[in-house]
C-alpha cells in the first residue's frame, strides 16, 4: 500500500510540475510585457521623407483644375460620397472623396481619415482596408446647408489649406497641413544636407497636437508618444538603437490620459534589456 501512495504522490507532483510549468509559459506569452521586441508592422522604424515639398504643390495646383471634373486628385482616381445626421433639429451633410488604393495608412500621422461602409460614417481611427476606404480629395462639412468645414485629404491625412467657418460662412480660423503635417511642425535635423531628420514636433495653434518622434542618427526610431493641447498624454515609448535590425522597447513611460489632470506624476510603467527582457515593470 505504502509502495503504491508513494508511486501515487511521485506522480501527482510530477504531472503538477508539468502544469504549472505549462501556466507559466501560457502566462508569459500572453504578458504583454514579457518580451521588449516589437513586430508590428506598423511601427516607424525608420525617418519619413520629408515633407512639405513646395515644388511638388506647383505641379498639383496645375493639374488641379484640368483632373478635378474627373475625380482625379493626386493623380488618383477617386469616387464621391456622402453622409448625413440629424442631431438636435440640425442635420449635418459630409461630402468627401475616398479611393480603394492599395495603401497603408501612415504610421507616423495620429489621424487617419476613412470611410466605414457599414457604418456610414468617417472614422480617424481602426482602419483596415476589409473595413472601408481612406479619404483622398476635397472635404465639406455642413450644418444646414451652411458649409463649417472644407479642406483636402491625401491617403486619410489632412493636405493643404483647412478652413473653419461660423454658422453664417464666415472664416473663423485657417491651418495648412502635408500629407497630415500641420505646416506650424517643427522639425529638427542632424543634417540638412542629407535631411536625416532628429526630432518632429508636431504643432497646431501654436501647442503641440499630435504624434511625436525622435530618431537615432541612423534614422532608427528612438522615442515615440502624443501631445495633446501642449500636454504629454498617453504612454510614451524609448527604443534601444539596435542599428535599425529590429525595435526592442527600453522603456515606457505613463503620463496623464487627459491633458491637465491635476495631481498625476509620470512614472516609469515598464523597462527591458537590449535583447527584450524584462527587467522592470510596475505593479499597479
Amino acid at each position: 500500500m505504502n509502495r503504491r501512495l508513494s508511486a501515487f504522490l511521485i506522480v501527482l507532483l510530477i504531472s503538477g510540475k508539468i502544469t504549472f510549468a505549462q501556466k507559466n509559459e501560457s502566462e508569459k506569452k500572453s504578458d504583454p510585457d514579457s518580451t521588449g521586441v516589437v513586430s508590428s508592422a506598423l511601427l516607424p522604424s525608420v525617418a519619413p521623407l520629408l515633407l512639405f515639398d513646395e515644388e511638388k504643390e506647383k505641379e498639383e495646383k496645375k493639374e488641379k483644375k484640368k483632373k478635378a471634373r474627373k475625380n482625379i486628385w493626386f493623380g488618383i482616381k477617386t469616387q464621391k460620397g456622402y453622409t448625413r445626421r440629424d442631431i438636435r433639429g440640425q442635420y449635418i451633410v459630409e461630402y468627401f472623396n475616398y479611393t480603394d488604393a492599395e495603401r497603408n495608412p501612415d504610421p507616423y500621422i495620429r489621424d487617419v481619415y476613412w470611410y466605414d461602409t457599414k457604418d456610414k460614417s468617417i472614422k480617424t481611427q481602426g482602419f483596415s482596408r476589409e473595413l472601408g476606404y481612406l479619404l483622398h480629395g476635397p472635404y465639406e462639412r455642413m450644418i444646414n446647408e451652411t458649409v463649417v468645414e472644407s479642406g483636402m485629404f491625401y491617403y486619410g491625412t489632412k493636405h493643404k489649406t483647412w478652413m473653419l467657418f461660423d454658422d453664417k460662412n464666415v472664416l473663423q480660423d485657417k491651418n495648412h497641413f502635408s500629407e497630415g503635417w500641420p505646416k506650424e511642425s517643427r522639425i529638427t535635423y542632424y543634417n540638412t544636407t542629407s535631411k536625416s531628420i532628429e526630432k518632429i514636433i508636431p504643432v497646431q495653434y501654436s501647442l503641440e497636437e499630435g504624434n511625436y518622434f525622435h530618431f537615432y542618427e541612423n534614422q532608427q526610431i528612438a522615442v515615440t508618444g502624443e501631445y495633446q493641447f501642449g500636454e504629454k498624454v498617453g504612454l510614451w515609448t524609448e527604443y534601444w538603437d539596435t542599428k535599425n535590425t529590429k525595435a526592442v522597447r527600453k522603456r515606457e513611460i505613463q503620463y496623464q490620459e487627459e491633458p491637465y489632470t491635476k495631481n498625476f506624476r509620470p512614472y516609469i510603467r515598464a523597462e527591458w534589456d537590449k535583447e527584450g527582457n524584462l527587467i522592470y515593470r510596475r505593479d499597479n
